[in-house]
């Protein structure tokens, strides 16, 4: 302690004890020596606390300014040089890392219950009416029930199987609106051929699919808003909208600068539009089961209708008012719709930058499906490539690189560090799924690694996670992967594809953006050639 911190702290003393001067004195040094204790006692707590590995940090602003405009690549940097199980932090907030499967495993396996919350973040509240919905909502009772809803009457496999004619019909209509787009098919050359956006027609696709199972019909195009914005717009703004840094988050006392940057505004402006369009689907199914009475069979009946059913009976003990009906029908439509889309866009783009793995995986569903017209969801068991061909694309494009973070409940020690509560947790599946420790050859891709690993992404093996796991893992798995296989396995048997302008396949490009879901950053664009099995097989076209 300098001489100067003594000479004040006299001072203080001498103000405020009306004592004399030797007990003043006594006095003094008897505090001066509680205060050295007491430091000391701080600074080898400190010390001997025991927290992971953490890049230098700046006052405020801790590590934010390490992080890119794809966070996903950023923190797989920094794991490189720090380790797979690293803390950073987000102005105040701590932040845990996992880059290792191993890591990942204590998060979603050995300490799940302790991991099972979710951190509170401003675009969840405002969107999802105060955490009133499946993915953010606190891990309780109310979550509990909304999950036992949401999985019995719309994600369990009984009942995804139960839709199998509406994911059939829609990818029928899908197949003959790219047949009437195709000109002829007699001439080698594709200069008047049309160039399919590939991405648009899976964005439409999987949107139609979730509305028709969930709220009954087609929403997709509905505008809300004057016929300024459709819903499947917005489901792409709340994506993208989420990792846009809300500088109130990590640093409460500058919130004020998303009201000067127009941040708050523009959140406030879509959440206005979403509500409006979830405000038309719950009136829709109002008015029709005031009509009805609510006699539907079981089977007719929608998701909307099975919440509002419980709405009226509160037969479960949970109370699912208006609010909480919304903002399970928005997870139901973003989550549903935009992970589908985006494994679609990612395999079919894998594909068309890989020629051998495509026509591999062409001639696996030309020799299953033979002279048959349509493809059956049961003719799907038998392709085992495909199903590796999946696998491989959400290896290298989980659909959520940094899934949706978990929050902790309590104080925990994980290898030794200890890991306070309200520590945000962010599992890179993205740096997982390229980690050459668990992969030879990570950045290529390889489809034939899967066709002999027990390796699967159901949540059990680490290395692959692209739905996350435990309890808070994405429960729409079983939805979104039927849709996949049976529409990769029409594109593919189907047509032969090629890329516009004669372009090399190796400048296909890549390039992903940021966002809750990793999209690619350019549409994918190709021209479909229709396949005629009757005829004399001629080279591949990629």
């Amino acid at each position: 302690m300098t001489p100067k911190f003594l000479q004040m702290l006299e001072l203080v003393l001498n103000e405020t004890f009306s004592i004399p001067f030797w007990q003043s004195f006594a006095f003094k040094y008897l505090l001066l020596l509680a205060i050295f204790i007491f430091l000391l006692r701080r600074w080898s707590s400190y010390s001997n606390s025991s927290v992971p590995p953490s890049p230098p940090k700046l006052p405020i602003f801790g590590n934010l300014h390490q992080i890119g405009s794809l966070p996903h690549r950023s923190l797989q940097s920094l794991s490189q040089r720090y380790g797979p199980f690293m803390l950073l932090h987000f102005g105040s907030r701590p932040v845990l890392v996992i880059s290792s499967a191993e890591a990942a495993s204590q998060i979603f396996k050995t300490h799940d219950l302790i991991f099972s919350d979710r951190p509170k973040l401003i675009f969840f509240e405002r969107i999802t009416y105060n955490y009133r919905d499946l993915v953010s909502a606190p891990y309780g009772e109310y979550w509990r029930q909304l999950r036992s809803i949401s999985v019995l009457n719309l994600l369990s496999v009984k009942r995804v199987r139960s839709f199998c004619a509406v994911r059939e019909e829609e990818t029928r209509l899908m197949i003959s609106n790219i047949l009437q787009s195709c000109s002829t098919i007699s001439s080698s050359s594709t200069s008047s051929s049309t160039v399919l956006n590939i991405s648009d027609i899976f964005m439409k696709l999987s949107n139609d699919i979730i509305c028709r199972v969930a709220m009954g019909k087609r929403y997709g195009d509905l505008c809300a808003d004057g016929g300024k914005t459709s819903f499947m717009q917005i489901a792409v703004e709340l994506t993208d909208f989420f990792t846009r840094v809300n500088i109130g988050d990590y640093i409460p006392w500058l919130s004020w600068v998303t009201r000067l940057t127009g941040l708050d505004a523009e959140l406030d402006d879509l959440v206005k539009r979403a509500d409006a369009f979830l405000e038309i689907v719950l009136q829709e199914h109002i008015d029709k089961s005031d009509i009805n009475g609510m006699k539907k069979n079981e089977d007719e009946k929608d998701f909307v209708d099975i919440l509002l059913s419980v709405q009226k009976e509160n037969t479960r003990g949970v109370s699912l008012d208006r609010v909480g009906i919304k903002s399970t029908i928005l997870d139901m439509f973003v989550g549903g719709s935009d992970t589908t889309f985006t494994t679609l866009e990612w395999v079919m783009s894998e594909l068309m930058k890989n020629p051998k793995a495509m026509k591999r995986l062409q001639n696996e569903v030309r020799e299953i499906i033979g002279n048959k017209e349509d493809i059956s969801e049961d003719d799907l068991v038998g392709m085992h490539y495909m199903k590796a061909v999946i696998k491989e694309s959400f290896r290298l494009h989980p659909p959520f690189p940094l899934l949706i973070p978990r929050s902790s409940n309590k104080k925990v020690k994980i290898y030794g560090y200890n890991i306070e509560a309200n520590t945000q947790v962010m599992v890179n599946a993205w740096a997982i799924g390229r980690d050459p420790k668990l992969y030879t050859n990570p950045e290529q891709f390889e489809p034939e690694r899967f066709l002999n690993s027990p390796i699967d992404f159901k949540g059990n093996d680490f290395e692959l996670i692209p739905f996350g796991s435990g309890r808070r893992g994405c429960p729409g798995m079983n939805f979104a992967m039927i849709v996949v296989e049976i529409v990769l396995a029409n594109l593919v048997q189907k047509f032969d594809w090629l890329l516009p302008d004669g372009a090399r396949v190796e400048n296909l490009d890549m390039t992903e953006t940021s966002g809750l879901t990793a999209h690619r950053k350019y549409p994918l664009k190709a021209i479909a050639k229709p396949y005629l099995p009757n005829l004399e097989e001629l080279p591949h076209p990629l």
